[in-house]
């Protein structure tokens, strides 16, 4: 049994583990505690940073080199110059972060000492590099100090070897930092945003919550948005799936799928534009292919994208589903192919038609694979805006979630709106994402 799963088992029983070399190995309990402790503190200061009041008198703190700095630097140059100086420093900085990575987790008492600065010097420089003020330099020489304590001492306590957790910090840092400067920061701040009133200074508690759900723009965009996340991977995956099925092995099967394939490659906004002129309506000489069609048969041209309620949602939820249905014939279709042959041939023999087996065989055996379809092709309806954007302009009761959010921040400069229809989004993909993930790992523990 290995050492890990030997500490593991121990801490479980609630029995001391043994000792190594006379000396007691580290806790991973405690290890975990102080980690904990320390980030909550991390955290707290970076709250109150952000939180503290802004000092205009305040003169920038930096190293005499900032970001901000090396930007207004190199944007006073000429194009030609500015492509071998970004080259040199991101080469640099990438063998610094190989150096670091293959070199400062080995064990050695000059490794020892690389780990020990640069734990503490990279946050230090990195915070330092973003020019504080002066009222900031206390929290960030204080969140250096305990990021830099906390790396080093939790790698020195790492059972798996000497550097591991700092070998492991320093890959899934970027990573992290761009996680958390790109989603977790901009989504906190939106869900406060979404507390204080149109200006962003008066606290309105759920006021802007019960905007969405009584002002008309605003229940009908959630009342749309629900419309598309229903209908619009239900017609996308059967459709997908039929594509899938009718194609497979049939003459010039690849062409056959290219040409559905073919839409998903196309920009929103194209699409958007190919179907406006489907729909187009006018009182003369018509141009637009539905009401040709309408006229030819004697008819009067009908004012497609106008009429309300659904007929205009479901114009628009067809072109969204046009454009989706290649996504999902194409992963339908390889989910088909690994599908056992010698399961349909097991079935055939039992004198199944084709029909049953397609439905008692190859449904079930791509199961997964329509699961994941259908959250990708519900997400992307959920936070839909170019196709009512440039075919409506959200007329008629055809406005969304998504297109609401940027109408109220853009046209009527409404940011707690705005806000509080971002975390209306947040919170309907949010249980999507979850299943989502639930569903992969259940599939990654039957292999």
């Amino acid at each position: 049994m290995s050492q890990t799963t030997t500490s593991a088992a121990d801490e479980a029983q609630g029995t001391p583990p043994p000792e190594r070399g006379g000396r007691k190995p580290p806790s991973r309990r405690t290890t975990r505690l102080v980690v904990t402790i320390g980030l909550i503190l991390i955290a707290a200061l970076i709250v109150f940073l952000l939180l503290s009041p802004p000092n205009p008198d305040a003169r920038p703190v930096s190293l005499g080199f900032s970001y901000n700095s090396f930007f207004q630097w190199i944007g006073n140059m000429g194009p030609i110059v500015q492509i071998p100086i970004i080259l040199v420093i991101f080469a640099a900085v990438v063998g610094i972060l190989l150096v670091l990575i293959e070199y400062a987790p080995r064990a050695g008492k000059g490794y020892f000492w690389l780990r020990l600065i640069s734990c503490f010097a990279i946050p230090f420089l990195a915070f330092m590099m973003l020019r504080p003020y002066q009222g900031a330099v206390i929290y960030v020489i204080a969140i250096a100090l305990i990021a830099g304590g906390l790396l080093f001492w939790a790698d020195y306590r790492a059972s798996e070897g000497a550097g591991y957790l700092y070998q492991l910090t320093l890959f899934m840092a970027p990573a992290a930092i761009a996680i958390l400067v790109g989603l977790v920061y901009p989504s906190i701040a939106t869900i406060i945003q979404s507390f204080f009133d149109k200006t962003g200074e008066n606290f309105v508690g759920l006021e802007n919550y019960v905007w969405a759900f009584t002002n008309p723009q605003g229940f009908w965009s959630i009342i749309n948005t629900l419309i598309w996340a229903i209908f619009a991977p239900v017609f996308a995956t059967v459709v997908g799936l039929a594509y899938a099925a009718f194609m497979e092995r049939a003459r010039g099967e690849r062409l056959l799928k290219l040409l559905v394939f073919m839409p998903f490659a196309i920009a929103p906004v194209s699409i958007s534009l190919i179907w406006k002129f489907v729909y187009d309506y006018r009182q003369g000489e018509q141009i637009g292919t539905l009401n040709a069609i309408v006229v030819a048969f004697g008819g009067q041209p009908v004012p497609w994208l106008d009429i309300w309620p659904l007929v205009n949602t479901f114009c628009l939820l067809f072109a969204f589903v046009w454009a989706q249905t290649g996504f999902a014939m194409v992963v339908l279709s390889a989910a088909m192919k690994a599908v056992p042959v010698e399961q349909l041939e097991a079935a055939q023999l039992d004198g199944t038609s084709a029909w049953q087996r397609f439905i008692n065989v190859t449904v079930p055996g791509i199961r997964t694979s329509i699961i994941v379809v259908l959250t990708t092709v519900t997400i992307a309806a959920l936070k839909l805006y170019d196709i009512v954007a440039v075919m409506t302009g959200g007329r008629a009761n055809s406005t969304v979630l998504g297109f609401e959010m940027v109408n109220q921040q853009q046209r009527f400069q409404s940011y707690g709106h705005s806000a509080a229809l971002a975390v209306l989004i947040f919170v309907f993909v949010t249980p999507l994402i979850i299943y989502n993930v639930l569903q992969l790992r259940k599939q990654r523990e039957v292999r």
